[in-house]
């Protein structure tokens, strides 16, 4: 069975799905807030996340690593209206870039972005680093959903 990055279309084809997702997160009025006029590099580095996630080369890791993810979402204040509104336009953004349309991708999908939005909550609202998601190191995740994404410490 081929892995999720494969099945995706390998990086060409997360990029076009993270394109899409960013274009539609900077024209809705309750998420652009948190993402500014946008960074050039952003779906770029959207694309490296989900690629190692799904099984992809471990690129993230090696030029941004996980701290940096951490980081970009401190402060942020992130409300479970706009985690579920980021959740939304990510799956709608499936469609609009042609991703494969099978249920056991679209769940895979669903689950991953379901937990990622959840971390990036918990350390957007932390106040303090005890606060954080424990989470340290980008999930692998599979077709059943994740492999461990909280590894033990």
């Amino acid at each position: 069975m081929p892995s999720l990055f494969e099945h995706a279309g390998g990086e060409e084809g997360l990029h076009r799905l993270e394109t899409t997702f960013y274009a539609s997160v900077l024209a809705d009025p309750l998420l652009q807030p948190l993402f500014g006029a946008g960074k050039p590099e952003h779906v770029d580095h959207l694309t490296a996340f989900t690629a190692e996630s799904f099984g992809g080369p471990d690129r993230f890791t090696k030029e941004l690593g996980f701290g940096h993810l951490i980081a970009v979402h401190r402060g942020l204040h992130i409300t479970e209206e706009q985690r579920q509104r980021f959740v939304h336009l990510y799956l709608a953004a499936l469609d609009a870039a042609g991703m494969p349309d099978d249920a056991a991708f679209r769940e895979a999908v669903r689950s991953h972005v379901e937990f990622g939005s959840q971390v990036a909550m918990q350390n957007s609202n932390a106040t303090s680093d005890n606060e954080l998601h424990p989470l340290r190191e980008v999930p692998r995740w599979t077709w059943e959903g994740d492999d461990d994404p909280v590894p033990e410490q």
